[in-house]
């Protein structure tokens, strides 16, 4: 099929080609769904039980392993991990990575029923399991609302109308609001008159239970029709509840004469969260999966916009995080790097081919970048990290077909050919070897795009997006390309002067016969050089992600495990009072008690703890985090010693946790202790990278155990259930109904007094028998001390401890780890019991088994396809013999600059694999192609290698200056790097060792040739 020859006689087609290409990309641009990562799933729910009372032992025995073992049954969960603490479980169950977002809704439905019906089975006082399938929510607009001055109660009905409000906007999902100030109606018995008169706490309790309740009343049968009867309103203030009447012997007294009733806070609430030094309750924003997340943030501004007018003076909502404010400018940084690289392009192509060729392909490459954007659209692949990644990536491959049918094309018409001759020559004899280079260059992603698994689903967008903008290139090489040098290129004649008789072209040419001369040693100089730059490798820095280019970093606060929250906070102030003076501090969010709303898909929050504290810190620039986290880490550790104080910076993809991170699991938490204690002196020992090694057991609490009077207790009617009923009431209070305010549940608690002293041995409690109150000191025969897990994980049903640590920000995890692994795997861990590596080398680890489980099967494509292309196997074989060596240029590249090997570096490698491979295959082809002319081996080579000169060095150079713009890009910068050094290694090897590697594996020809002469 001429191709070429054809958009040149029917341009109306190549014209309405190219016009779709244009009109249509700028449509898909327009309408580009944009987002900050790709669309993904996380596969994990979270089971949430309360079960009051119990211990974390008890937890992790009683509710934890019953559920966990039913879950177990589920052939589609792929790990079970939990966290027990006294009086709650928190399990979370992750799935297969082979199911997809589609699939989860049949697999939550069903992981509910198992946890339904082993809940039938648990303990009485265990609540209903709550299963949270919502828990990879991402709120990308995420905001911080204060109100000074504002009672809590006005809070609510604040945080309640801006929820109503933005959910009518346009591509909101959801908002979910936490950090409101918990409130209860407090019921405080004044201890004297309740003994004085008899009044059990029960009679109280059951006064509340009752006022405020909700009973059906039944219906009227009035004629045709029936009349529900409504039951009688509960009380609606707290002056009604406090007028309850409570029966006690005969006698009837109200709840105002033997008790202070009163509406407050809840002193210890789960989270506490200020912005700025200022208390305050968050506003988080999601998007639909299917809307542009930069239209739905604007929406959302415009909406606050219109609401700031009826929003009460004195209240302010600032923005912690705005997700469309970062994907706006990612999608302005790439329309300025796509510029930047299509005028690079335009400038090399114009010097070293001149203005007409550089006006072609610039051209066709502009018209492939703006096409990709229009099938993009069509296949609902919205603008996001990865995708962009990927244009980039491709770049470097889009120009090449391009540059080579013009090249091609252009000499032909200066030797004096016409211009649909040049066009079929130039493409006839390279567009199968294009097509089956393109077609290689797309199977070295699939093996990542094409993975059933997680990361499949989170880079489909970079293999779909190279496989459309290659195959596209390669269209428009040979349709856009030919028209367009149709009308451009000059015709020359004859007797024009040799294309290639340039002192460029004549240097090389002398260069290669000298290089084909001493094959030998430069094949030994070559592998000399891989060998070295192999071992390099090793030296090159290894990093899972890069940070993040957004001048946010956190902190992890943990006091004392069993510190409560107050504390906590107020140790959390004094780092905000501090980071307030600071000129490069922009914002400080705080929240204490647990972390914050999911607003990144990549955030990953701590779970509930009264000891934990946490600050998002929003810098002026990125240069101001490094020496804010060295002088607050500073800070902390000499104004709290006592506390783990950590700065983590924002990285892009999954992280966040340890670095370093080694797991026990076993059954007896002792040995595990035990265990977790050695392996933090081992590691502290093996190297002085090891910063802060800790265990997520934590500290054992107190607790106090008061021993049962088993007779006397009997005697006088007071079960155990009677004095902790007394104890809970005593400290933090009985909640006895609920006090509703429109849409509000508020509690009731019936508690002592806070200001009345407090001592457990003069409680009392209330005696059926004798229908009297007696000292709870003659119930108990004294009061335990014990130390006590509060702390109890588990990993696939066994209690598991896992010692993590940080390490120096110069330094990786890969390095780190290399230095201790020894010396953990040293450790003699009991029969029974299992060591396992987590962190960074769990991470990194699982992603390339994922990427190994799918290569071999695109590498063996790929092979297959280089062989189909020639027919042979020698050829194949030499252009594989130059993809070990491209690490060369990557490990010189990386070493230089300091740079680590990053994910995205990987994907530079592959990409620079697939740009050697198709410069190989149209090198070879050509050698080929010349040597049927008849020419000797040499000559053939060499006049081969010449033609093919230009159009690879100009590919080289145009990709290699396009990467330039990268350079600043924290994300990008790694691979820029990659494809930079490789591709300029990559030239050199494509260009000299692939005529020598010919030479070799043709030898028998040349002696054939000298024979027969």
């Amino acid at each position: 099929m001429d191709i070429a020859r054809g958009s040149i006689n029917r341009p109306l087609y190549t014209w309405l080609i190219m016009l779709a290409a244009l009109l249509g990309g700028i449509w898909g641009f327009l309408n580009l769904g944009r987002l900050e990562d790709p669309a993904f799933t996380i596969k994990s729910a979270v089971i949430a039980t309360q079960y009051p009372g119990a211990s974390s032992a008890q937890v992790a025995l009683e509710v934890s392993e019953p559920l966990e073992s039913a879950i177990q049954k589920m052939g589609e969960v792929k790990l079970i991990t939990s966290v027990n603490r006294p009086g709650s479980s928190l399990i979370e169950v992750e799935m297969q990575d082979t199911y997809d977002g589609t699939e989860l809704p049949a697999i939550w439905t069903k992981l509910r029923a198992e946890v339904r019906d082993a809940a039938r089975a648990l303990p009485d006082g265990v609540s209903e399991p709550y299963v949270n399938d919502g828990f990879g929510d991402v709120f990308g607009l995420f905001y911080a609302v204060t109100a000074e001055g504002y009672s809590d109660a006005e809070k609510h009905e604040l945080a309640t109308y801006l929820r109503r409000e933005l959910l009518t906007v346009d591509g909101v999902a959801d908002v979910e609001i936490t950090g409101l100030p918990p409130e209860a109606v407090f019921v405080e018995p004044k201890m004297a008159v309740a003994v004085n008169q008899n009044i059990p706490i029960d009679a109280v309790s059951s006064a509340l239970a009752n006022a405020n309740s909700v009973r059906p009343a039944g219906s009227l049968e009035a004629g045709p029709a029936d009349t529900r009867l409504s039951a009688p309103e509960g009380s609606d203030s707290v002056t009604a509840i406090a007028g309850l009447s409570i029966g006690s012997q005969g006698d009837v007294v109200n709840v105002i004469d033997m008790a202070d009733v009163h509406r407050g806070r809840i002193s210890d609430p789960d989270l506490l969260i200020r912005f700025n030094g200022v208390e305050a309750f968050t506003l988080g924003i999601a998007g639909l999966a299917t809307e542009n997340i930069v239209e739905v943030g604007q929406n959302v501004d415009a909406k606050l916009a219109a609401l700031d007018s009826r929003i009460p003076y004195g209240v302010d909502l600032k923005p912690i995080y705005q997700q469309h404010v970062v994907v706006e400018q990612a999608s302005n940084d790439f329309l300025v790097n796509l510029a930047m690289s299509v005028t690079i392009v335009v400038v090399v192509l114009a010097l070293f081919m001149g203005w007409r060729a550089a006006v072609v392909v610039g051209s066709t490459l502009l018209l492939t970048v703006v096409g990709t954007l229009f099938f993009m659209n069509m296949f609902s692949i919205s603008m996001e990290r990865i995708s962009l990644g990927a244009l980039i990536i491709a770049m470097g491959m889009l120009v090449d077909n391009a540059i080579v049918v013009a090249e091609g094309m252009q000499i032909s018409m200066l030797r004096g050919k016409t211009s649909r001759a040049a066009a079929h020559e130039a493409a006839s004899k390279t567009q199968i070897p294009l097509l089956g280079a393109t077609v290689i260059g797309i199977m070295a992603f699939a093996g990542i795009g094409l993975s059933p698994d997680s990361s499949g689903e989170f880079l489909f967008s970079l293999f779909a997006v190279i496989a459309i903008s290659l195959l596209l290139s390669w269209l428009l090489a040979l349709t856009a390309t030919p028209l367009l040098g149709h009308y451009f290129f000059k015709q020359g004649n004859e007797d024009s002067k040799d294309a290639y008789s340039g002192l460029m072209f004549r240097t090389y040419g002398k260069i290669l016969a000298w290089a084909l001369k001493l094959r030998w040693l430069v094949v030994a100089g070559l592998a000399g050089i891989t060998v070295i730059c192999f071992i390099g490798f090793g030296q090159v820095k290894q990093q899972f992600f890069p940070d993040s280019n957004t001048p946010l970093f956190f902190v992890h606060y943990k006091l004392p495990q069993g510190t409560s929250i107050q504390t906590t906070s107020r140790h959390l102030k004094v780092f905000e009072d501090w980071l307030a003076e600071r000129e490069d501090v922009v914002s400080v969010a705080s929240f204490t008690g647990q972390g914050a709303t999911r607003f990144m898909l990549t955030y990953s929050a701590e779970k509930p703890n009264p000891s934990y504290g946490h600050l998002i810190i929003r810098t002026a620039t990125l240069d101001a985090i490094p020496p804010l986290q060295a002088a607050l880490e500073a800070f902390g550790q000499a104004q709290f010693p006592e506390g783990e104080f950590r700065t983590k910076r924002l990285v892009f993809g999954p992280g966040g946790g340890d670095p370093i991170q080694v797991r026990f699991s076993g059954p007896d938490p002792k040995v595990l202790r035990r265990l977790g204690a050695e392996a933090e002196q081992r590691l502290a020992a093996a190297s002085a990278n090891i910063l802060t090694p800790r265990h997520n057991w934590r500290e054992q609490e107190p607790v106090l155990k008061p021993v049962y009077a088993n007779d006397r207790a009997q005697t006088a009617g007071v079960t155990r259930e009677n004095i902790a009923d007394a104890l809970q009431f005593s400290t933090d209070g009985l909640q006895m109904g609920v006090f509703r305010e429109r849409d509000r549940l508020i509690p009731i608690i019936v508690r002592r007094a806070p200001q009345e002293p407090y001592n457990i041995y003069d409680q009392v409690v209330f005696s059926s028998s004798a229908g009297k109150f007696v000292p709870l000191e003659q119930m108990i025969d004294g009061v335990d001390v014990v130390m006590e897990n509060t702390l109890v994980h588990r990993r696939d049903r066994l209690p598991t401890l896992t010692v993590g640590a940080d390490i120096p920000p110069d330094l990786t995890a890969a390095t780190v780890f290399a230095e201790v692994q020894d010396t953990i795997e040293a450790m003699e861990i009991p029969p029974g019991y299992l060591m396992e590596w987590g962190g960074e080398h769990e991470s990194s680890g699982d992603a390339n088994e994922s990427l190994g489980k799918q290569l071999p099967v695109t590498l063996l494509i790929m092979v297959l396809i280089s062989v189909l292309l020639f027919n042979a196997i020698r050829q194949p074989v030499i252009i594989w013999l130059l993809v070990p060596m491209s690490v060369n240029g990557v490990v010189i590249g990386l070493l230089g600059t300091g740079f680590p090997f990053t994910f995205t570096a990987l994907l530079g490698l592959l990409s620079l694999s697939g740009m050697l491979i198709k410069n190989g295959i149209v090198l070879v082809e050509e050698i080929d192609l010349v040597r049927e002319t008849g020419l000797p081996l040499r000559q053939a080579i060499v006049e081969a290698s010449v033609s093919r000169l230009r159009p690879v060095m100009l590919a080289a150079v145009t990709t290699i200056l396009g990467m330039a713009p990268l350079l600043t890009d924290a994300f990008f910068v790694s691979m820029a790097i990659t494809i930079m050094g490789g591709l300029a290694f990559a030239t050199v090897l494509t260009l000299v060792a692939a005529p020598v590697f010919y030479l070799i594996f043709f030898r028998r020809a040349e002696k054939l040739e000298m024979a027969a002469v």
